[in-house]
């Protein structure tokens, strides 16, 4: 019998200790996203309000300050127009406490010509692209300005060669832009290593790929061609259009976040990765979502 409760005992505890190895592996974590903020002095319009950015995003850093958070990304266009516009909101947005981040966008080019080889800079980026990792989770963070007109002073060697991009690939509409072909073989690498390691994978940009949209990457196909080759890619989060939007293709979450910028309300979202999950808590006009992660 004293050798029964011995085992009983001993089973209990190698069970118990499953069980918290469990809970602890799927513990996650969680960063906040902004996409949007898109500042400038002027009042703006009855949709986009411009200048009250400002008070939204230091509203928004001193609660996410109050969070425990890995990181806090900002998804582009982080101001509309004006390079003195950067002097307003970087300071606002360099005062959060935890590893900050930004993806470029298009209004983030919104300056003379001259200044647009120094945006990079101005918001802390010593490359357009690159890639961090966080408890088994890689960020993989992609430069959607990559073949456009508004990141390139107009007639210099980069604008030219977007213009014959855009011969080539007989593409109708000039605003926006492409992820080049440079870009895209450093992200195929970027997929290989993550998928030797076991690491999940997020990846962000301005521009949205899925579902169609005019306000798309020009080579939406190729870049969802390059993602679907690879299991180890959960999401791709991105600004952009200000309405939001999301989709599901293939066991990968398309995901568009609001607009800070847009109406009187704030915009967004703490979001937490699991094992098996990516929970969206939505803040102002954000919305909540429950994104259930497949084998693939």
């Amino acid at each position: 019998m004293y050798c029964f409760q011995i085992v009983s005992c001993i089973l209990l505890l190698f069970t118990c200790g499953c069980s918290f190895t469990k809970v602890h592996n799927s513990s996650g974590h969680s960063f906040g996203a902004i996409a949007d903020c898109q500042y400038c002095a002027k009042k703006g319009n009855a949709v986009r309000k411009y200048s009250l950015s400002k008070n939204k995003l230091s509203n928004c850093v001193e609660e996410l300050n109050k969070m425990n958070l890995k990181y806090v990304i900002h998804l582009g266009d982080f101001i509309d127009r004006d390079f003195e516009s950067f002097d307003v909101v970087n300071p606002i947005f360099n005062s959060l406490t935890m590893p900050k981040y930004h993806v470029l966008g298009n209004h983030d080019f919104s300056v003379k010509d001259e200044l647009k080889k120094d945006v990079p800079n101005k918001m802390g980026l010593s490359e357009k692209y690159y890639s961090f990792i966080v408890k088994g989770w890689r960020y993989i963070v992609l430069d959607g300005n990559d073949v456009s007109f508004h990141a390139y002073p107009k007639n210099s060697e980069q604008w030219k060669k977007v213009k014959l991009y855009q011969s080539e690939k007989k593409i109708k509409k000039r605003n926006f832009s492409a992820i080049g072909d440079k870009q895209l073989s450093w992200l195929k690498n970027q997929l290989l290593k993550a998928q030797h390691n076991s690491e999940k994978v997020i990846l962000y940009c301005h521009f949205p790929v899925y579902p169609q949209h005019n306000l798309n990457l020009w080579n939406a196909k190729e870049v969802i061609k390059t993602i679907e080759l690879f299991p180890c890619v959960k999401a791709y989060i991105n600004g952009h259009n200000h309405n939001g939007n999301y989709k599901i293709k293939n066991g990968v979450h398309y995901l568009t976040l609001k607009g800070m910028v847009d109406t009187d309300k704030s915009s967004y979202a703490v979001i937490k990765v699991n094992n098996d999950s990516i929970n969206v808590t939505g803040y102002g006009r954000e919305e909540n979502r429950e994104l259930l992660l497949k084998k693939r």
